[in-house]
């Protein structure tokens, strides 16, 4: 078998001898198959490898990621079916159904279908990466969402009695399925956040995708108080209170695997608006280098966090990726010979190893109380969650100049505003320029579609306009804009990248914070010192084809 699957890559071109006898050399080393080790060398894609294995078995081999399905052949089988066998039906040929499946020899759950559909079925090959993302695609809850919403728009209005907060639901009522399904969705459509709206005649749903917010299926205002009760039950929030903003969390099973929500209620003219933010805890477990830092930037950076003490600052707009940024930063200094303990408000990923602090202004423990607190258990490393105040800033300052590395936040637009912005918060500037070692302004911008992205030719003058030039004059311009495709949900974007612009603290700095120079001077002297501007980091990966100019002059200035 191996042998005649070395046959079919080499006549391919999908390999050559050099990497065929290297995988062989690792088969036998780890006596696994020949196909994933070829896979974990990297030479070959779980796709091309399945394509591969399928003209192995004489049978069809379908790239769902760019495959453009009928809904109504897909709507053939249930959605719960289709996730239960890991199928998908793709089209018809003389009336027989063509099923992508990963496991092509599970007959069982081709009788299933055969029984189910009253056709005859015939399996087609697809990878399994590929066939989750097709059925997160393509077998939504959407539609099970609007039969909820219209069987209990109609029960209700058979009844005449309107559901009100605070009653108790049981698990298996419409109320119940409706969010379990919405926040399911959500999960899998890679939504950040949950937006619950109530507006004068209906219960407006939005989904934060890669940044953007999407409209959803809207429900009946008749469902609002059970809908709101229901979340609120779930997050251990108080039924009773709709007069003041609350919070809360809770956690979901989905596909397996554990994910937590953090709740915030808000009361608002038609009622309470709830946005669910989803905490994925792999962002929490990242590595510096996959957050596309440039070479140079992250060459500034990795000297500033490497330093036994000093302070680190990421400054950037909410939602611009600050705490992914320090959460990875605090994975790489973490050992188990170091003391790191974080102070956030609040703790939205819990990692391992780790002492977190959640701030509680109620019982008195405020930022600048839980610093000083636990200043006195032996830190090496302090991760705060925000800077604040003077207080906090003053706290955190003393801590970095006592032997502690210190990293935190700060909202303002570009890295040289960190430092006058501490200045004007009432920190001494010779305590600033001292303290600080680096400052890091990012923003988060789309990542262009691998499937569908198309190159084009700007014209010299939208260029201009835009305030960019081509760094090489003599070769055609060429940058990719978005098009749209089944893979990416028709937005042309799939995923984010960040934009960096990392400041290091030299000494001509330090002499401008001590001089109490502007913004514009400390920036122009970090320029001359070599730094990369937001913009120019962005205009970057734009030439690198990684997002779109359109995407680039959206997240920054």
């Amino acid at each position: 078998m191996s042998r005649q699957l070395a046959e079919i890559l080499l006549e391919r071109g999908l390999v050559d001898e050099e990497q065929l006898l290297a995988a062989l050399d690792a088969q036998v080393a780890t006596r696994s198959p020949l196909g994933p080790a070829l896979v974990a060398s990297g030479a070959l894609t779980e796709e091309q490898l399945v394509g591969a294995l399928a003209e192995q078995a004489g049978m069809a081999y379908v790239d769902l990621d760019t495959a453009v399905l009928d809904p109504a052949v897909v709507a053939l089988v249930p959605g719960p079916v289709c996730r239960r066998h890991g199928v998908l039906p793709i089209g018809t040929d003389d009336g027989v159904l063509q099923i992508a499946m990963s496991d092509p020899g599970n007959v069982l759950a081709l009788d299933d279908l055969r029984a189910l559909t009253g056709r005859q079925v015939r399996p087609v090959v697809a990878s399994r990466r590929a066939l989750e993302s097709a059925l997160d695609r393509w077998v939504r809850a959407d539609s099970e969402i609007a039969d909820l919403s219209q069987s209990m728009q109609e029960a209700q209005a058979a009844s005449g009695e309107v559901a009100e907060v605070g009653d108790v639901l049981d698990a298996d009522t419409p109320v119940v399925r409706w969010v379990n399904l919405l926040v399911t969705q959500a999960i899998a459509d890679r939504a950040s956040d949950v937006h619950v709206e109530p507006a004068e005649t209906e219960l407006r749903v939005r989904y934060r995708i890669d940044g953007v917010l999407k409209e959803q299926q809207p429900a009946p205002k008749a469902m609002q108080a059970a809908v709101l009760s229901r979340i609120k039950v779930m997050s251990d929030i108080d039924i009773a209170e709709r007069r003041k903003p609350q919070d809360g969390r809770m956690s979901v099973v989905h596909q397996g695997q554990k994910i937590d929500l953090r709740v915030a209620s808000l009361p608002t003219v038609w009622g309470e608006k709830i946005v669910m933010r989803v905490l994925d805890n792999s962002t929490a477990r990242l590595d510096l280098r996959d957050l596309s830092f440039s070479e140079r930037s992250f060459e500034v950076y990795d000297r500033a966090y490497r330093k036994p003490y000093g302070m680190i600052l990421v400054t950037g707009p909410t939602g611009s990726g600050k705490s992914t940024t320090l959460y990875a930063t605090v994975n790489a200094v973490s050992k188990p010979e170091i003391n790191v303990i974080t102070v956030e408000d609040p703790v939205e990923y819990r990692l391992p190893g780790i002492n977190q602090v959640q701030v509680n202004p109620k019982a008195g423990l405020t930022f600048a109380g839980a610093l000083r607190s636990i200043l006195r258990s032996d830190p090496d490393v302090v991760l705060l969650g925000e800077i604040r105040d003077h207080e906090t800033a003053q706290i955190a300052v003393e801590a970095a100049l006592t032997g502690h590395l210190v990293l935190s936040t700060l909202h303002t637009n570009d890295a040289a505003s960190a430092v006058t912005r501490l200045v004007e918060m009432g920190i001494e500037p010779f305590l600033v320029g001292s303290a600080l070692d680096a400052v890091v302004a990012q923003r988060l911008a789309r990542r262009l579609c691998r499937k569908c992205a198309e190159p084009y030719e700007p014209s010299p003058a939208d260029l201009r306009s835009a305030g960019f030039t081509w760094p090489d004059p003599g070769r055609p311009v060429e940058l990719f804009r978005p098009v749209g495709c089944p893979a990416c949900s028709g937005t042309g974007y799939r995923g984010r990248l960040a934009l960096h612009e990392v400041m290091e603290v030299s000494e001509p700095i330090e002499r401008h914070a001590v001089a109490r120079s502007s913004a514009q001077e400390i920036a122009a002297t970090a320029h001359a010192e070599g730094m990369v501007s937001l913009r120019e980091d962005g205009w970057q990966k734009v030439c690198e084809g990684r997002t779109s100019l359109e995407e680039l002059l959206r997240v920054v200035v």
